[in-house]
């Protein structure tokens, strides 16, 4: 038998294999099923309840909407704009406010390229600004704030006995926040000629030399504390500052026998006489002060106020935000600071101004939302409802409800009313030498 005939051993590695059939594998159904981990199940409820805020309230989508950011020149009432709480309901609008701080005035004699909405502090620098468009605008005055002297306790109480300034009554016979303050008698303190006659001095020492000091009326009597430096008010620019442009206007009027200065001259020669005579005589009550300041809330609200200056020209509404975020901090009123309330008396409107469409947008939210309506009155302003000059009600409501002393209206309603535009840029230019404005840039 040949080798080639000789039958041979299959290897294992030879035989042919056999394909097995692929098996499918089910899930055990006697096996437990996989659990969500817990802090997932706890988060489910929460984010759930996000998403139906967010639907209810129309902001799911907020993070794919488009932010405008608005370039805006503000004086004073650029607080309002700074709030956290005004920034989150713009926010909702789609807005967003950049702030360039500039006193009133300097926002009107100043260029405005770039600017898409400016935010006066009152009517005269609101009126230069709209005589310079050279289009129709669209503007909106939300609220109004009077004009206040802030001080402080131990100095009204020296013009209390003076007979200068009069206390509010409380309703709990505790110490009053406000006083009226007779701004004759006051001037006549301020330009260190006052006498016994004019300021009720029980104790004849009105020389002039004594007069116009706040030892020399008394301050010092006390025992307890003494400030020989002159009787003034500390005021901001009169070339820049709405404020010190409105109280300028309270010192004409008085010093012109309680009549606005230049008000029905014969013609254009007679009014600006009028203003320069009555401009050299309240001159000196405005340079005793000196440099002027910027701010002056900012001063008198801080921890060294008295210690700047006895009294400071402010805002209203800034007191009385001091005071709302004053309860809420110490569940008490801060009595040691308080107003002077000027008569005859002055009414700040600040006019919200658009420049272009981006404006125009910010114009229509603040005029048209109440959220932002009752946001101011929480700041302390006197705000606008249904077009009216101006209503007190509802700031009186709020200060009530919550633990702040209510001021009252004077009796003596005498209102200051502000010089036509030539007669008072006459006076203020007089008074602080102010320099020429700066053209709007081609």
């Amino acid at each position: 038998m040949s080798e080639a005939d000789r039958p041979h051993a299959t290897s294992e590695a030879d035989r042919p294999r056999t394909a097995t059939e692929p098996r499918l594998r089910t899930r055990d159904r006697g096996r437990p099923r996989a659990r969500l981990p817990i802090h997932v199940v706890i988060a489910l409820p929460l984010a759930l309840a996000g998403l139906i805020a967010l639907l209810i309230t129309g902001n799911a989508l907020r993070p794919f909407d488009r932010i405008t950011t608005i370039e805006a020149r503000m004086a004073s009432k650029s607080d309002y704009f700074k709030d956290p709480e005004v920034q989150r309901l713009l926010l909702k609008h789609g807005l967003r406010v950049d702030i360039h701080r500039l006193g009133s005035r300097g926002i009107a004699t100043q260029s405005l390229k770039g600017m898409d909405a400016v935010f006066p502090s009152g009517q005269p620098a609101a009126k230069l600004i709209l005589n310079r468009q050279d289009h129709s605008v669209r503007s909106v005055r939300p609220f109004v704030t009077p004009l206040v002297l802030g001080t402080f306790r131990d100095y009204a109480e020296t013009l209390r006995k003076m007979g200068v300034a009069t206390p509010q009554p409380t309703t709990d016979g505790g110490r009053t926040l406000y006083y009226d303050l007779d701004m004759r008698k006051f001037m006549a303190l301020l330009d260190g000629t006052a006498d016994s006659r004019e300021t009720g001095d029980q104790d004849g020492d009105g020389t002039p030399e004594r007069a116009d000091t706040w030892n020399g009326i008394g301050f010092d009597k006390a025992g307890v504390r003494s400030n020989s430096g002159r009787v003034l008010v500390r005021t901001s620019s009169v070339c820049e500052s709405n404020a010190a442009g409105t109280y300028l206007s309270i010192l004409a009027f008085v010093a012109n026998g309680d009549s606005t200065p230049g008000a029905g001259a014969d013609d254009e020669a007679r009014a600006t006489q009028e203003a320069e005579t009555v401009a050299r005589k309240i001159k000196p009550l405005i340079d005793l002060q000196g440099m002027w300041a910027d701010e002056q809330a900012d001063s008198y609200l801080s921890d060294l106020g008295e210690s700047i200056a006895p009294i400071s020209l402010i805002y209203e509404h800034q007191y009385l935000a001091h005071q709302i975020e004053y309860r809420q901090e110490y569940s008490k009123q801060d009595t040691d600071r308080v107003l002077l309330y000027p008569t005859p008396y002055a009414l700040t409107e600040p006019q919200l101004i658009s420049l272009n469409d981006k404006g125009d947008r910010l114009v229509r939210v603040v005029e048209d939302d109440p959220e932002l309506r009752q946001r101011a009155i929480e700041l302390g302003f006197r705000v606008r409802f249904s077009g009216e000059e101006g209503t007190s009600d509802q700031l009186n409501d709020y200060l009530s409800a919550h633990g702040i002393q209510v001021p009252t209206p004077n009796r003596d309603e005498t209102k200051v009313y502000e010089p036509d535009l030539d007669v008072l840029q006459e006076i203020i230019n007089s008074v602080g030498s102010c320099p020429p404005p700066v053209p709007d840039a081609p």
